[in-house]
């Protein structure tokens, strides 16, 4: 990448860039000066420190304080990849432990961005060390409920990426950016230079969005508005209907709506429902499902809601994964969560079972069984058997009249039953599986017309 691309910007440049004429106040931790060329006295390590400064304008590889972007105050914390690299030291743990520290005193939300070649080799182990710091302050900072966001520059790796970066809440990226845990010095010879790029994380699930730089500010006042901290929130409220169906008469009516081709979808429902949507990609586990949409949204009078919806497809085992990572990241931050339900169940494929589709399904379950935060559920088409239950919300699950639910496809009850094609329309009937019926089964609390 240049020299002079906007990913290559310095530490004070990138936080101008965001904090603009509301301005930074830059904090210093207390001054715990090292040993003669550092812990290992690795020989020419004071002079190498000298001549970065001297290059840099900087004492250390990170630069912390608070500041404004857009009308959120946050703690801002910068990684000077001039200073050797942007690499963690002792002093950079210092730098980066009180960062953390900051945001939890303050109560404010912690936005990183990173620019790092992983630890100083000049530091050895004291070194490698500090990754343990940073994990121990940011698991502080997640159990006080306050968000972590990242903004990856080029390049992030080693360390910093696998602590700063990657163990934020939000991963957002710049493009281009060289981001990966092995450096380009490390990695194999043969390796595809996608992988290791902010595009080929967000391919593989591991990063939420690549936003140009003349964006950056305006998406992270979003989400820091989205984050919070809130006080208490209200309950997602239920969308609207995107359709006039009326109520069908038959259990196959019922079927044959839900997957009219011409019935409005989750992107339809989303779209009324927000004014501005925030996409989380991906399950951090090198997959991402095109057919379940999760991320945050604030809706025109600005409240913050997390969403999770199924798009009509089976839903994948990335899928859940993504979910159960929504879900649980809302619940932490007090914000109420939506899910809207749409699938004709979950991926049976070889491939699915191979990715833990099981794993992934339970945890779906467990993360709504969990949260503390109110979960409202909108079934807007085809609920499939548990692979749609599992984003349901239990005693908090309403209904479209173009949708249905059931333990299992009609056509698969008539197939195990033995039963002849002719008799899938009874079957659908015997299984109660329209609106109506879920209303007064007790399992939808309203049909939403």
């Amino acid at each position: 990448m240049p020299a002079d691309s906007p990913a290559r910007a310095t530490a004070r440049e990138t936080i101008a860039l965001l904090t603009g004429a509301a301005g930074f106040t830059e904090h210093r931790p207390p001054s715990h000066p090292l040993p003669p060329d550092g812990p290992l006295g690795w020989a020419g390590y004071d002079a190498a420190r000298e001549r970065a400064g001297t290059r840099t304008g900087e004492e250390e590889s990170v630069v912390y304080g608070t500041g404004v972007v857009g009308d959120r105050a946050c703690v801002l914390l910068a990684f000077e990849f001039g200073f050797l690299g942007g690499s963690l030291g002792r002093l950079t743990g210092d730098r980066l432990a009180a960062a953390y520290e900051l945001a939890l005193t303050r109560r404010l939300p912690l936005l990183a961005l990173v620019a790092t070649g992983g630890s100083r080799m000049q530091e050895g182990m004291v070194a490698l060390t500090q990754l343990q710091r940073v994990a121990a302050a940011s698991t502080r900072l997640r159990a006080a409920g306050l968000p972590q966001i990242a903004v990856v520059r080029d390049p992030t790796t080693g360390g910093g990426w696998a602590t700063v970066g990657a163990g934020a809440d939000v991963v957002l990226a710049l493009p281009g950016a060289q981001v990966g845990f092995a450096g380009s010095r490390v990695r194999p010879a043969d390796a595809d230079p996608h992988a290791y790029s902010a595009e080929g994380q967000f391919a593989a699930g591991q990063v939420d969005a690549v936003v140009p730089p003349g964006e950056l500010a305006r998406a992270l006042t979003h989400w820091l508005r989205a984050l919070g901290p809130h006080g208490a929130l209200p309950a997602a409220p239920l969308p609207r209907a995107r359709s006039a169906a009326r109520l069908p008469e038959t259990g196959r009516e019922a079927v044959a709506a839900a997957r009219d081709p011409r019935r409005p979808r989750a992107e339809a429902y989303l779209a009324d429902y927000f004014g501005v949507r925030l996409p989380l990609h991906g399950d951090r586990c090198g997959g991402a499902d095109p057919g379940l949409l999760c991320g945050f949204g604030l809706r025109a009078d600005g409240l913050p809601v997390a969403y999770v919806a199924q798009c009509g497809t089976p839903t994948r085992p990335a899928g859940y994964r993504a979910a159960a990572r929504t879900i649980r990241l809302a619940d932490r931050l007090g914000v109420s969560v939506l899910t809207l339900v749409d699938t004709p169940g979950a991926a049976n494929d070889a491939e699915a079972e191979r990715a833990g589709a099981g794993a992934a399904i339970a945890d779906a379950f467990a993360a709504v069984a969990e949260a503390r935060v109110p979960v409202t559920t909108l079934v807007i088409g085809e609920g499939g058997s548990g692979g749609a239950l599992a984003l349901a919300a239990p005693d908090n699950t309403h209904v479209t009249a173009d949708s249905y639910f059931s333990v299992i496809a009609p056509e698969l009850a008539a197939a195990i039953l033995k039963r002849p094609p002719s008799e899938t329309g009874a079957t659908a009937d015997q299984l109660r599986l329209r609106p109506q019926d879920l209303l007064e089964l007790g399992f939808a609390r309203s049909i939403v017309s």
